[in-house]
Formats: C-alpha cells, sequence, structure tokens
C-alpha cells in the first residue's frame, strides 16, 4: 500500500468515528437545498401570477409569507450544516492529535532522538489544523454536491427535458477538472508542509544559538538565512494559491458558459426560434423557473471544487502524520516484571539491545542494582552508555534476555544539558513536582547547593530564565536540575555525564549534592567518563564491546 493511500485510509478511519453528525450535516445541507428550490418554484409562480396572469399583490400575501419561510428555513439548515461540520471537525481533530500524542509517548525519547522538537510541534499543532475544512466542508460537500444536482436535474427535466441534457453534458467538466487540479494541489500542499517544518527547525535553531551568534558575529548571516527560509515558505505558499485561483476561475468559465447556453435556448424558445423537441411548450413559468436553477444545479458543484483545496491540505497533512505514527516504538508499554533478588531496584539478564543502524550496542549483559547504590558506569564514547541508561528507564525495551524493576519504580533522569524552560525558577523547578509548595522549593535548591543564590536573587523563586536556562552558569544549571530531582520522589536516578562541561569547584558541588541523594536511600547510576563521579560510586563498571567489566581502583 502506497503512503498515499495509506494516507487516505487513516483519514477515512477518522471519519467514520464522525459519520453520525456528518450524515446530519448532509442532511441538513440537503434540507436547504430542497428549500432553495421550493423557493425558486414560488418565485417562478409569483412571477407569473403578477405579470401574465395580472393579480393583485394582495391576493399573494400568503405564498410571500411562505416564501419568507423558506428563506429562514435554509438559514437554519446551512447554520446546521455549517455547526454539525464544525463540531465533527472539532472531535476528529482531537482524536487525530490525541492519537499522535499517544503515539510519541509510545515512542518515547529514544524513539524520537531523530526528529526535531519543531517538525514534532508542526505535526501536532498545524497539520491536524489541516483536518478542518476537509471534514467540516468537503465531506459533507461530496454528499451533496451528487444529491442536490440529481434533485434540480429532475425538476428541469420535468419541466423541460432538452434543458436537462444541456445542464447534464455540461456537469461532467467540473469534477474533471477539479480532480485534475486535485492531482497537483496535493502534491503542492506536501511541498508546502515539509517547508513550514524546514523553517520551524531553522527558526528555532537560530533562537537557540543567538549567544553564540552573538559572540562571533554572526547574527547578520543568520537573519539572512532565515530571511531567505522565509522568502522560500512565501513562494511555496503561492503555489496551491494560485493554483486554488486559477481553477476557480476555470471552474466558473464552463459554469457561466453552461448557464449562458440554457439561457439562449429558454430565450430563443420562447421567442419561438426554437421548435425542436419540447421548446414550443415553454412558458414564462416553466423558462423562467429553468433559468432559476441553472445556476443551483451548479453550485454544489462548484462548493466543492472550492472545498477541493481542502482536501488536498488534508491529504498532505496526513502523509506527514501517517508517516510518524507508522514508526515502531522501541519499548511495549508492558510493565516489567519485579526483581528475583530481594529488595532489588533494577535487574538485567541477558539483554541485548541492537540499533538498526549499527547493529547490536549492547550485551549480553547481567546487571543487579541495590537500593541507596551509587553506580558508575564508564567506557569510550559510543560504546552504549547512554543506551544502558535509556534500558534502565524504560525509553527502550531489550531485543534479547529480560529486564527487571521494582513495583511502582519512579525513574529520575538527568543529563549534561538539563531540560530548562523559558519561565521562572519555580516553573522549572514544579516540571517534576507540580504540587510542591514554595518551602519544599526552597529546601531542595538548598540541597542542590543553590540555596544562597536564590535567596540573594531580587526576585527570588520568580526569577525569570531564558530557552534553556539563559541567566544560569552551566554548574547552576547542573544543580536546578538536582534541585527537581530532590523534589521528586524517584527511587532511581539516572545521570548522563553529569558533570561535563564543569569546572572542578562546580563539579565537587555537584557531586556532594548526588552524595546527598544517596544518602536518602536513592539508587544512582552514573555514566561518565570524568575521574571524580567514578571515584565516588560503590561501584564501577566499564562498557566493553556491549559488555560490562568490574573495575577495581587501587
Amino acid at each position: 500500500m502506497t503512503q498515499a493511500s495509506t494516507s487516505r485510509a487513516w483519514l477515512a478511519g477518522l471519519a467514520r468515528a464522525e459519520r453520525g453528525r456528518l450524515g446530519l450535516a448532509v442532511g441538513c445541507g440537503l434540507i436547504a437545498g430542497l428549500a432553495t428550490v421550493a423557493q425558486l418554484v414560488l418565485l417562478a409562480w409569483l412571477v407569473t401570477s403578477l405579470l401574465v396572469e395580472g393579480r393583485a399583490p394582495s391576493t399573494l400575501f400568503p405564498a410571500f409569507a411562505v416564501l419568507a419561510g423558506l428563506m429562514g428555513l435554509r438559514a437554519l439548515a446551512q447554520w446546521g450544516q455549517e455547526t454539525l461540520g464544525l463540531a465533527a471537525s472539532l472531535r476528529l481533530r482531537r482524536r487525530a492529535r490525541r492519537e499522535l500524542l499517544d503515539h510519541l509517548e509510545r515512542l518515547g525519547p529514544a524513539g524520537l532522538t531523530g526528529h526535531h522538537s519543531a517538525s514534532l510541534a508542526q505535526r501536532a499543532v498545524d497539520q491536524v489544523e489541516a483536518l478542518d475544512g476537509y471534514v467540516a466542508r468537503f465531506l459533507p460537500q461530496r454528499y451533496l454536491a451528487v444529491l442536490l444536482p440529481l434533485v434540480i436535474l429532475a425538476v428541469v427535466a420535468w419541466l423541460d427535458w432538452l434543458a436537462a441534457v444541456f445542464l447534464l453534458l455540461a456537469a461532467p467538466l467540473i469534477p474533471l477538472f477539479m480532480a485534475l487540479v486535485g492531482m497537483g494541489a496535493e502534491r503542492l500542499n506536501e511541498e508546502q508542509f515539509d517547508a513550514v517544518a524546514r523553517l520551524s527547525r531553522h527558526f528555532i535553531d537560530r533562537v537557540r544559538g543567538i549567544t553564540t551568534l552573538q559572540l562571533f558575529g554572526r547574527t547578520a548571516a543568520a537573519t539572512g538565512e532565515v530571511q531567505a527560509a522565509a522568502d522560500d515558505y512565501r513562494r511555496r505558499t503561492l503555489r496551491p494559491l494560485r493554483l486554488a485561483f486559477l481553477s476557480s476561475a476555470v471552474l466558473e468559465f464552463f459554469a457561466a458558459v453552461s448557464i449562458a447556453v440554457v439561457a439562449i435556448y429558454v430565450g430563443f424558445g420562447l421567442l419561438g426560434y426554437i421548435t425542436y423537441g419540447p421548446s414550443d411548450q415553454l412558458t414564462l413559468f416553466s423558462g423562467l423557473l429553468v433559468l432559476l436553477l441553472a445556476p443551483e444545479f451548479f453550485q454544489p458543484l462548484r462548493s466543492l471544487a472550492q472545498h477541493y483545496h481542502d482536501r488536498a491540505s488534508a491529504l498532505g497533512a496526513a502523509e506527514g502524520m501517517v508517516a510518524l505514527l507508522d514508526e515502531t516504538p522501541r519499548r511495549s508499554g508492558l510493565t516489567p516484571a519485579a526483581p528475583h533478588t530481594a529488595r532489588a531496584v533494577a535487574e538485567l539478564e541477558a539483554v541485548a539491545v541492537s540499533h538498526p543502524e549499527r547493529g547490536r550496542v549492547l550485551g549480553p549483559l547481567d546487571l543487579a542494582l541495590a537500593p541507596g547504590e551509587v553506580l558508575a558506569i564508564s567506557g569510550p564514547s559510543g560504546v552504549g552508555k547512554s543506551t544502558l541508561l535509556q534500558l534502565l528507564a524504560g525509553f527502550l525495551d531489550p531485543d534479547a534476555g529480560e529486564r527487571r524493576l521494582a513495583a511502582s519504580l519512579q525513574v529520575a533522569w538527568m543529563d549534561q544539558r538539563p531540560l530548562l524552560v523559558h519561565g521562572s525558577l519555580a516553573d522549572n523547578l514544579r516540571l517534576s513536582a507540580p504540587e510542591a509548595d514554595d518551602a519544599a522549593l526552597h529546601r531542595a535548591l538548598t540541597a542542590a547547593g543553590l540555596g544562597e543564590l536564590v535567596a540573594g536573587l531580587p526576585d527570588g523563586l520568580d526569577t525569570r530564565l531564558g530557552e534553556r536556562g539563559v541567566g544560569l552558569s552551566g554548574g547552576q544549571a547542573q544543580r536546578l536540575a538536582l534541585a527537581r530531582v530532590f523534589l521528586c520522589e524517584a527511587q532511581l536516578v539516572l545521570l548522563d555525564e553529569p558533570t561535563e562541561s564543569l569546572d572542578a569547584e562546580s563539579e565537587s558541588v555537584v557531586i556532594e549534592a548526588l552524595m546527598a541523594l544517596a544518602a536518602e536511600g536513592r539508587s544512582l547510576v552514573i555514566a561518565s567518563h570524568r575521574a571524580a563521579p567514578l571515584a565516588c560510586a560503590d561501584r564501577h563498571l566499564t562498557l566493553r564491546d556491549g559488555r560490562l567489566e568490574e573495575v577495581t581502583h587501587d
């Protein structure tokens, strides 16, 4: 199955869950169409009564009242169609976004390493929102574009079968041209979504590195690169818009020519210049009604053509989302078995992990971790230290062997580049404990060695930080991340190069805080190649060729 057909099948599956509301929307649209036909029939009868029969307007008051009622019914039905379509669209987009976010959660940090955060945000926001017009307008109009023209064609055929033939001959031109345009529009929309993702990644990377760019005097060049990327996106955006306007103009031309042909036939038929078929039986009522119905015959098709761009946009967005949903998670999400050893926090037995691009990275290896133990893992870069931590954290499942964790085990993760968001110190601390009060935050900061620093700040816990901790030094950022670990109640703390890029003084403060964590009875696994973190561990293992070996210190 191709990517395009998979995307259509995914969209169809989402739409099936909303077929009740969409069916009601189609029903409201059909009522609006029937009210329009009845309104035109009544209008033609009123004109005939006034001009041909010479009836007084006062005698036609009930007919005018019915005409006003039909107009109100039509407006109410159109409102119902729009409301139901929007409700179905909202529910479908919620379901699509929930499915996407659930899949991202299943992929986990290890499965998302190859994705830029800007691309993921663009899929979860922009591409999901691109489904709105497809569900709210295109799907109901797809059925109305068949049902309403058939109703009008039947009425016109009852009045004059030759006029119905003219309409029938012109009708296929609009769907044919619409399909030709749609094939190009779908490709252009897919390229546009890719351009948005590239622009998002480009812009976020420049914003995150703005300090480095300023230090090296590259801000002007970076601004020019962002402007060039934005201009490329502008040109790509204009392509589908240009195609949509061109297709609308062509479709309007075909519809106008077809209506003109019908008008010429009715006019010459009423004047007696055409004697073929039923033309000599045309009256003011039948001729006027045919002329009034001809634009309404093409209106559902023209509306479908207008919303066909929504379909192309939705299919382009769906391809990006389906490509992400097709990625296989590296973890099952099942609860691991309990350790065999009493009081053990975690056990690995004959586990092996392989990456598609690198082959086997770990294993087979065995490991048991006791409560309160500080375990150091060393080894050269790329040997698999981070993969071992990800395995213990549950970010991925072993390809072979068994991982066993203590029941209800909570895990904390910290690496050399802790996640710090734009916001206050309190906002960053409460990422691990949303309900923590200010007293708990101060205790955690003091335990991490930041108590005096925060006490000397004018705004205290309300001090604002920039993206990725701008405003703090590297050591302060590490200690702030440690304070978050103190706030949570995780029994297993995994640290990936926690003192990388720190000076000796900052490193000693961080290590002292880590030992305070171990003194609370928490188990620590530290992956590092620096001497200080390795020296403070209860046990030191090194990774070599995917296997763990004991390191003894004299």
